[in-house]
């Protein structure tokens, strides 16, 4: 199968993972031998291989989700293909990727290899971690991205930091085109769309980290 990185991005992150990488990170994949259920999980294994070429702080755990139902119950995996990962303590960063992380998205991907390298250390104001430390009861964000949307990544790391940040937050980036039943369901029909608790709340864009937050707690409160 022909390499998904070209040689220029594989220097390129060679050397940015060389000088960034804090400790070492385990990205666990989940997929399936169902072609017709995942049409995009050789692809999603073969970018994050490729990717665990370029720093020998990276490992990928490959798991098949029809085979393994209790290591995908233990890390609340609910579809495929998808992408979770553990920092060098094993802690999970609350994080997943639904589809492949595929153009503008892949830079999403990159960000967060970085951060839970340094133990899920984000930066975030005073004001959004004071918020987020009265979240009591378990808050889920899905963010629905489409790879061509170069303003996705924004909101998905945006959801990603928030779930590093907290205990009580998950943040799933989920690709539209590959999961359309669950794209229909939200009514998704501009990205990015962030769907708050399962549709206690939602909004459309990807917004400055305050004002994200501030759709996120509103949501929690039923306004």
């Amino acid at each position: 199968m022909a390499a998904l990185l070209s040689e220029e991005d594989r220097k390129y992150l060679v050397d940015l993972f060389e000088k960034e990488l804090k400790g070492e990170v385990k990205i666990l994949f989940f997929g399936s031998k169902k072609k017709e259920e995942c049409e995009y999980c050789d692809l999603t294994e073969q970018i994050l291989q490729e990717l665990a070429e370029t720093s020998n702080k990276i490992t990928i755990e490959s798991h098949d989700f029809d085979d393994e139902e209790a290591l995908a119950k233990k890390y609340n995996v609910e579809m495929v293909p998808a992408i979770l990962m553990l920092d060098s303590a094993d802690k999970d960063m609350r994080i997943k990727y639904y589809g492949i992380p595929s153009g503008y998205e892949f830079s999403s991907l990159i960000e967060d290899v970085v951060a839970t390298s340094k133990n899920g250390t984000v930066e975030l104001s005073p004001d959004t971690i004071k918020k987020l430390e009265d979240i009591k009861e378990p808050l889920k964000l899905q963010v629905f991205v489409t790879p061509t949307c170069p303003y996705c990544p924004k909101a998905v790391l945006m959801a990603h930091k928030l779930a590093m940040q907290s205990p009580k937050i998950t943040g799933e980036m989920i690709e539209a085109n590959e999961f359309p039943d669950l794209s229909m369901q939200y009514n998704v029909s501009s990205v990015p769309h962030i769907i708050i608790n399962e549709g206690e709340g939602e909004f459309v864009g990807a917004l400055p980290e305050d004002a994200f937050v501030e759709q996120v707690i509103n949501a929690l409160k039923g306004v």
